[in-house]
């Protein structure tokens, strides 16, 4: 079937050959010049310059695809004229087509060296009546067409003239269409639309979302615009004012403050990777326009480089006499410390370089642990930092924070460093077994690397972005209790334990270091205020009870403030502060001594506690009653307690005849344990053999010594197991004058840790097993039992 064109003698066979089209949709009366390149193509050209020159022109679905199949083409097309051909140089040719009439493909009739279609022509429906409504729209298109140009749409100048006459709803859609650019998906939606109205309401639909874009397009042009006038004119005067200030001799501020940094980074003496950072850095400041946001970063970025002492460190006092000296004039006793610290010092006298130790103190509040590293700074002549661990939580606290980050700092580690001004200080890290962790990281995970002497030689903050060498720092970090610190962590420091200080201890140090600190510190002298011996351990024992001195202090303290009071208001000294004025000054004692058992009770022992402010003396009470065999635990004990009076009576049970105790003593009676005082919590192992002790008198009906205090947990088949703390249980004994005290026969060892005075006036008595300590702590015993030697 043939068509015939109206108006124009073009006959339009239905077989033609197909030249797919890559980025375009072609429109009715478009002319166009299109480049043929595919071999296919140019012989579907050929075909039709053979014949009518009469061509079918479909878009391809992918651009991309350089041999489509069928099915990679839209099957609604134009048929074109070839007004003209010509041949290139490089193979292609080159076709000015004219668009005529819309078809759609009805079957492939060659696919293999040419594609060959035949196709069906579209008729429009005609629009015999132009309604307001239409031409409402087309006036709209019209002007919306008129705005895109007026907003930077390129469109061909005739465009505006042509439309304007043409009334056809159809025809113009396709005109507009095919001048706008538009999508090949777009495009060719509205080339499917057979219905003129609908073609036109959709073109109506997507120059809306042209102009809004091009809209926005323009706005932002016209504001980078703005902004590119404003920066060229601010440098155009910023030019001319360096220009003005050269003719009057005056130096420019930014190139002083490039030349400032230059001669900072050659005096730094920077590791080269360091060196070649702060080199690029400075070079992106002396580019940058000196009010921009990201200059003041790298401003204080070059900050911290340059200030940093990357090859500053102070020398070593490697005399080790010298050293003892300090020591001693700082801290009395702590005699295993001070042995540490000079055998640092004789290796490094051997060496010629020191790798800083890791040291981690551990002990009670106020046994001096902060103040001995101030002391070893002292002694080996090096600066001192500090930090408190105490609550942290955030890992950049350690590591830094990223530069991306606003108000980004290095962590406190290159803080501290900065602040020392030496890369060897020594450091102090307090409250090690405090550190919290949450959403922001695990700050102790991020110490594993600062305190791991084969890692800290390049320990990387994450705001230099450098490796920074550690290796010469000593790192000493203090704990109250080594428990909570992660295991990991624990095993890269050195544990030093400091126990608390015994009477004697706290005297001399009080005579030597607090009461003359605290004359100084409240403008007295040695004539104004004297202190006997008696009335110092007085303080000790009933205005104070800690395993440390800081309470000591603070009441000597206020000693000093009332004396210097009355000198003050016109009171003669000397003032002499004895046992009998001492309430006088602190008020009525504050502490009073455990009261000592006036008889050897049944069913009382005493036992020894740890706890975080020293030794406590732990009385276990057991009474026996008529009932069921219920067992009651009170006096707010925890949960390795309750395990341990469980264990206490199943041993019990099972030692029955050996102890002359009914078998079946269990189903005919009650038994509670108490530990007093209720309202204090109280939680450890320590007092198994002590409720062991107490439950086995209860039953027995035979007394306790009082003279006798104990220590250990008991398993259940009566073995005694090794406790810590021993030193300051010890302590306890003596200051409730009890004189022998009965311990683990695994703790022996721990003996050598206890001074020596203090052991000459205790009796130690070590067990492995609880028959030996029933022998030696109840009264009477019916059957021989073996004895426990006294040790130490």
């Amino acid at each position: 079937m043939e068509e015939k064109l109206e108006g124009e003698q073009i006959v339009i066979p239905d077989i033609l050959p197909l030249l797919p089209v890559r980025d375009v949709v072609i429109f009715p009366y478009m002319i166009l010049p299109l480049f043929v390149n595919r071999e296919m193509s140019i012989r579907a050209v050929d075909e039709a310059l053979s014949k009518d020159r009469l061509i079918f022109l479909a878009a391809q679905k992918n651009i991309e695809e350089e041999e489509p199949a069928p099915e990679g083409i839209y099957s609604v097309g134009t048929v074109a004229t070839i007004m003209r051909m010509l041949k290139l140089p490089d193979g292609r040719v080159k076709i000015l087509i004219q668009g005529l009439i819309k078809s759609r493909v009805v079957e492939y009739t060659e696919q293999k060296t040419i594609y060959i279609v035949r196709t069906e022509q579209i008729k429009e429906p005609e629009i015999s009546d132009i309604t307001l409504e239409v031409e409402a729209l087309m006036r709209n298109i019209k002007e919306q067409l008129e705005k895109m140009v007026s907003v930077g749409k390129i469109v061909s100048p005739d465009l505006l003239m042509v439309i304007e006459n043409v009334k056809d709803p159809g025809r113009l859609a396709d005109l507009i269409a095919s001048n706008l650019g538009l999508r090949v998906e777009d495009a060719q939606q509205i080339l499917e639309t057979i219905e003129p109205i609908a073609r036109l309401t959709k073109l109506n639909e997507f120059l809306n979302k042209e102009l809004e874009v091009l809209t926005m397009q323009a706005k932002i042009q016209s504001q980078a615009k703005e902004e590119i006038n404003k920066s060229q004119r601010e440098y155009f005067l910023r030019e001319q004012l360096r220009a003005i200030k050269s003719e009057l001799g005056e130096s420019d501020e930014k190139t002083r403050e490039i030349e400032e940094f230059r001669e900072k980074i050659k005096k730094a003496k920077m590791p080269k990777e360091a060196e070649d950072e702060s080199n690029k850095q400075l070079s992106r400041l002396e580019q940058m326009h000196p009010d921009a946001a990201e200059a003041s970063m790298v401003r204080t970025y070059l900050d911290w480089l340059t200030e940093l002492p990357w090859s500053k460190s102070t020398k070593d006092r490697l005399d080790i006499k010298k050293a003892k000296e300090v020591l001693d004039e700082d801290h009395y006793d702590l005699e295993k410390i001070k042995e540490r610290i000079l055998e640092y010092l004789a290796v490094g006298k051997l060496k010629k370089r020191l790798r800083g130790p890791i040291l981690c103190f551990v002990g009670p509040p106020g046994v001096g642990k902060t103040s001995l590293g101030k002391s070893i700074a002292r002694s080996l002549g090096r600066k001192f930092v500090r930090i408190s661990l105490g609550g942290l939580r955030d890992e950049a606290e350690i590591r830094g924070h990223r530069r991306t980050y606003v108000g980004a700092l290095p962590g406190r580690i290159i803080q501290g460093i900065k602040q020392a001004g030496t890369n060897n200080p020594v450091f102090m890290m307090d409250e090690v077994d405090k550190i919290g962790m949450d959403f922001r990281g695990d700050p102790a995970a991020a110490l594993l690397e600062v305190l791991d002497p084969e890692q800290n030689y390049s320990f990387s903050d994450h705001y230099l972005n450098l490796p920074f060498d550690l290796s010469n720092v000593m790192f000493i970090t203090t704990a109250n209790l080594i428990d909570p610190v992660p295991s990991a962590l624990k095993d890269r420091m050195e544990v030093i334990r400091l126990s608390g200080y015994s009477e004697q201890e706290k005297l001399q140090i009080a005579r030597q270091f607090l009461i003359p600190r605290q004359l100084e510190e409240n403008g007295l002298g040695e004539k104004d205020l004297q202190f006997t011996n008696q009335s110092i351990l007085q303080i000790i024992t009933q205005y104070t009870k800690e395993a440390g001195l800081r309470n000591l202090e603070r009441e000597i303290a206020s000693v000093c403030r009332k004396v210097a009071r009355s000198i003050a208001e016109g009171g003669r000294g000397p003032f002499r502060i004895t046992q009998l004025s001492l309430s006088k000054y602190l008020g009525p004692p504050k502490y009073l001594p455990e009261s000592e058992q006036e008889a050897d009770e049944v069913g009382l022992a005493t036992g020894l506690a740890w706890t975080e402010t020293g030794g406590e003396i732990l009385y276990v009470e057991v009474s026996v009653m008529k009932g069921t065999g219920k067992l009651t635990l009170t006096g707010h004990m925890g949960d390795v307690m309750k395990e341990s009076a469980q264990a206490s009576l199943s041993y019990a049970r099972s030692r029955a005849k050996q102890f002359d105790i009914d078998p079946d003593f269990f189903k005919k009676i009650d038994i509670h344990i108490h530990v007093p005082a209720g309202a204090i919590p109280k939680d450890g192992p320590s007092a198994g053999v002590t409720m062991a002790t107490a439950l086995i008198s209860a039953l027995s009906k035979t007394p306790v010594r009082k003279d006798v205090a104990m220590t250990g947990e008991i398993t259940l088949r009566g073995k005694v197991l090794p406790v810590g703390g021993l030193k300051e249980k010890s302590l306890a004994a003596l200051q409730a004058k009890i004189k022998t005290v009965v311990i683990p026969k695994d703790n022996r060892k721990d003996l050598e840790e206890i001074p020596r005075s203090l052991r000459r006036r205790l009796n130690f008595l070590p067990a492995g097993h609880m028959d030996e300590i029933i022998s030696t702590a109840l009264k009477k015993n019916k059957k021989k039992r073996t004895s426990l030697k006294k040790v130490g």
